[in-house]
């Protein structure tokens, strides 16, 4: 055999290990808490490390406990509310702070892109104290809206810092023309920005909810007194108790991980779709 295809069987061979051991790092916990999640605990207790349990011993009761029981399936529901508002707020504030900072003509526009980055850089526990006072002068406080208030403030920064990569890219010479066909600002940012930026649209989206799903500090802040609005980094915090079985805990933490993964492959699918209208248009 030549050189270069001995030099390419080999760089293959090797790619394909290190995606194996990349896969193996990451996905194998995970695969070892599902299989957790679906033995008795009396079975884990004598075996903790049987990785494949006999098809008789297989159960899925831990999950109906953890969601019922313990009410992880109404904290998924409060979750996943302030979540989606979180998400929609933050992107229709985002979108239009992003365009005026691309687009627009004003004092600082050269330095608005750090100012949005350093305001998401503060740490959360500076921003806690005035929140929960602000909040409980306006009587928000304890309630899913007030923490959808904080969670877009929280957010909107990045989403400002993330959007306006992505506007950058839309060519100035489409604006143009639409205006010259009489599109005014706002019909144009709906008509023919976010048609072309939709994947980058996505993938703030996808962020900013995951950041509101997993958020857990301004959550423990403001719902710890009310059991029945706890969202899923509370409930998934009760489960972490000695008392839980750790089947339970692990029936826990792999439901919580749905909503995402499923927003996951949506916005892939959202991406690809989005890429394609654009370059259409284009």
């Amino acid at each position: 055999m030549s050189r270069p295809s001995t030099e390419d069987r080999v760089l293959g061979a090797l790619r394909w290990t290190v995606i194996a051991v990349a896969v193996a790092a990451t996905a194998g916990p995970l695969l070892y808490g599902f299989l957790l999640s679906l033995r008795p605990f009396q079975s884990v207790v004598s075996e903790p490390l049987d990785l494949l349990p006999p098809l008789d011993e297989i159960t899925i009761d831990s999950y109906p406990t953890a969601m019922a029981e313990y009410g992880l399936g109404g904290n998924m529901w409060n979750s996943l509310q302030v979540a989606l508002a979180t998400a929609a707020l933050a992107i229709l504030f985002s979108v239009l702070g992003a365009y005026a900072a691309v687009r627009l003509r004003f004092l600082g526009r050269g330095t608005v892109n750090v100012v949005f980055l350093g305001v998401y850089l503060l740490p959360g526990i500076v921003l806690a104290v005035p929140l929960f006072v602000l909040l409980s002068r306006v009587g928000l406080t304890g309630s899913l809206v007030g923490l959808v208030f904080v969670y877009v403030a929280q957010t909107v920064p990045v989403a400002l810092y993330m959007l306006r990569t992505y506007l950058m890219a839309v060519p100035s010479s489409v604006e143009e023309a639409a205006m010259i066909d009489g599109c005014g600002r706002l019909a144009l940012i709906r008509r023919v920005v976010l048609p072309l930026a939709l994947p980058g649209v996505a993938a703030t989206a996808l962020y900013v909810f995951m950041i509101a799903w997993n958020e857990y500090l301004f959550a423990l802040l403001f719902l710890v007194a009310d059991r029945d609005r706890w969202t899923v980094s509370l409930g998934i915090a009760q489960l972490t108790e000695f008392s839980v079985p750790t089947t339970v805990l692990m029936a826990g933490s792999i439901a919580i991980t749905v909503p995402v993964v499923a927003g996951f492959f949506l916005a892939q699918r959202l991406l690809v779709t989005g890429l394609t209208s654009g370059a259409e248009k284009g």
